[in-house]
């Protein structure tokens, strides 16, 4: 795994800074899922007044207030819409007055959803939208080509700071996933330089491109290792008994609390070997 930037995210009533545009807020909500919590980003160019939070996280009173007093907030944006990145984003939105932009409309606020490629300006910064669907079929990143040294891109669950992330099948589905992370990749190499990568949970990553080589070599392995297992047990791709007998081999370490995850990264491989082979 890509070597984490020597800061890490603290937890606390003041963001840490991690990079020369962001800074995080770690949300109360650790666990098997969410690491160390989810990381809600505060984002401003220097000598601004205002910022863009992106995530604000779960629905937990007290870290949406911490939130709201870096302010003034002028625009709210979220990477997906898992309940830890989102719960708290309508009592957020409102707390600040601010409107809130994702990629399903479902969850904009006095605002159109987000389109991939589009430039957003506010609070000093130019952030990019890039969609990267495949954890999620809404997932989102933003990418902050201005921030020091070269750049930053925050990931949402795309990319995490430690571990990999789980393909949410049926929501999410792996072929586009492995498309989301070469446009990442290609990010990271025409950058010249290392792009730092912002997750959604965990330390701050240094290097992008990097990573999406790390995450692409990992489902090469995991595939590998599911093409293996059909093999030798003589298992069909389409039988609904499979998912359990392949995560039962491929996955048999896995912690019983995030088997449910295993089993939906399981569902999203089959998937994608149905259509690829």
């Amino acid at each position: 795994m890509a070597d984490p930037l020597p800061h890490r995210v603290r937890r606390g009533i003041r963001p840490t800074p991690v990079s020369g545009l962001a800074s995080v807020l770690l949300a109360p909500n650790p666990g098997p899922m969410t690491l160390d919590g989810t990381n809600s980003y505060v984002l401003r160019a220097p000598g601004a007044s205002g910022a863009v939070v992106v995530d604000p996280g779960p629905l937990d009173d007290g870290h949406l207030e911490r939130l709201a007093a870096l302010g003034p907030i002028e625009l709210v944006l979220l990477t997906h819409h898992h309940a830890d990145h989102r719960d708290g984003l309508a009592r957020f939105a409102e707390l600040v007055g601010a409107p809130a932009r994702a990629v399903d409309p479902r969850y904009c606020i006095g605002a159109e959803p987000l389109a991939d490629g589009e430039r957003i300006e506010a609070a000093g910064l130019a952030i990019d939208v890039l969609l990267t669907p495949g954890h999620t079929a809404d997932s989102a990143c933003f990418v902050l080509a201005d921030d020091s040294p070269h750049g930053s891109v925050l990931t949402g669950d795309t990319i995490l700071g430690r571990g990999t992330t789980i393909i949410a099948d049926p929501d999410g589905a792996l072929g586009p996933y492995l498309a989301s992370l070469e446009r990442l990749r290609a990010i990271g190499r025409a950058s010249g330089g290392r792009v730092a990568v912002l997750p959604g949970h965990g330390p701050v990553l240094r290097d992008l491109a990097e990573i999406c080589d790390e995450y692409l070599a990992h489902r090469a392995e995991r595939l590998a290792q599911v093409r293996s297992v059909l093999a030798a047990l003589g298992l069909e791709v389409a039988d609904p008994a499979t998912v359990a007998r392949v995560v039962d081999t491929v996955y048999a370490e896995t912690d019983a609390a995030v088997r449910p995850a295993a089993e939906a990264s399981v569902r999203a491989q089959l998937a994608y070997l149905r259509e690829h082979g």
